[in-house]
């Protein structure tokens, strides 16, 4: 097994592993890095985190909760025009909510690992790395309750109606093992989109935020590697009837998760009487709709290279607002027009 490198970190081993998975060697090999990955460096939400820091309490009037134009709602007038205070409350209850849906999502998720892993043979890999997983995914758990608890906010995350239906979500595994790791890439995927892009884009200006979100972004980079790999293992032995049902089902779920990680909390939006026509113009045009289309797009282009995108699927793609050409298609064409490699990348 391959260890951590000098100054190398957790999120850089997961970049480092994406290699094509050509064979059952390969896999097992990426398992195994993954696993010692985990054990070399991971967190615990209250050893790893100085909540009681001076420096780290939550004012709900500071002013490096201000929405970045990272967020849509950030660039709308209505909002720049409120006093400074209310802005800063508004940033810090998308914050919370951002938390809240996210413990739900990962409280969904652990259930369905270890319904996964209930039914594991002994001597599978699998089975050591989805305790990994679990173990960080309990501490994101505690991370972001423990946020929200010190907001003293009343975010309650999931709308009632969504988190009945998200209940099956569970149960996936014993339907289709693959299905379930297109939901976990569903929802992991837009949320550490937007993450990485807030870090590097330093809008993130409160130190527990930050905290927690490198944490975060660094063992998330593990699961969304596992999950990819697990499929490009998985999905290429699939009968042609288990494939047609990733296809068709994967872009629902896909649509489905990725609007619940990027769109406004409906008690936010009453709470602080935010007009219906700024809600429209920040999460309903086509700036937003973008946002969230290249959300899923890691995911898309998975989905393209492991076939399971047909002319037919593609119709469901766009009705959902979630399709753009998969990257490899969209470097061909810039090289077929005589575009050069920067170009290339910078469109991409």
């Amino acid at each position: 097994m391959t260890a951590l490198k000098k100054n190398q970190t957790p999120a850089d081993l997961a970049e480092e592993v994406r290699e094509q998975v050509k064979d059952k060697k390969s896999y097992l090999g990426v398992i195994d890095r993954l696993n010692k990955a985990s054990v070399d460096k991971h967190w615990e939400a209250y050893a790893d985190i100085p909540w009681d820091d001076p420096d780290f309490a939550i004012d709900p009037d500071d002013p490096r909760w201000i929405l970045g134009e990272v967020d849509q709602l950030g660039r709308t007038e209505w909002y720049r025009s409120q006093p400074p205070e209310v802005q800063a409350r508004i940033g810090l209850w998308r914050v919370a909510t951002a938390m809240k849906v996210g413990l739900q999502f990962e409280n969904l998720l652990k259930r369905g690992l270890l319904n996964y892993a209930y039914w594991l043979p002994n001597g599978r890999p699998e089975f050591r790395y989805v305790y990994h997983e679990t173990t960080e995914e309990c501490h994101h758990g505690m991370m972001f309750q423990e946020f929200v608890n010190r907001t003293g906010l009343p975010v309650r995350g999931m709308p009632r109606a969504l988190t009945a239906v998200a209940q099956v979500a569970p149960w996936i595994p014993l339907v289709s093992t693959e299905l379930f790791f297109v939901f976990v890439l569903g929802g992991e995927d837009p949320i550490d989109y937007v993450q990485r892009k807030s870090l590097k884009g330093g809008h993130i200006k409160h130190p527990l935020e930050q905290a927690i979100m490198r944490i975060h972004i660094a063992e998330e980079a593990r699961h969304i590697s596992f999950a990819r790999h697990y499929l490009k293992h998985r999905v290429p032995g699939l009968s042609r009837g288990r494939r047609r049902l990733i296809g068709v089902t994967g872009p629902l779920i896909l649509g489905w998760m990725a609007r619940i990680m990027l769109s406004p909390p409906g008690p936010m939006v009453r709470h602080f009487d935010i007009p219906k026509d700024v809600v429209r113009e920040a999460y309903r045009d086509g700036v937003h709709l973008d946002e969230i289309s290249d959300s899923v797009g890691k995911v898309r282009d998975l989905m393209h290279e492991l076939g399971l995108i047909t002319p037919v699927n593609r119709l469901l793609w766009k009705a959902l607002g979630i399709w753009d050409e998969p990257k490899a298609r969209r470097d061909r064409s810039l090289a077929a027009r005589g575009a050069g490699p920067a170009k290339a990348a910078k469109a991409a």
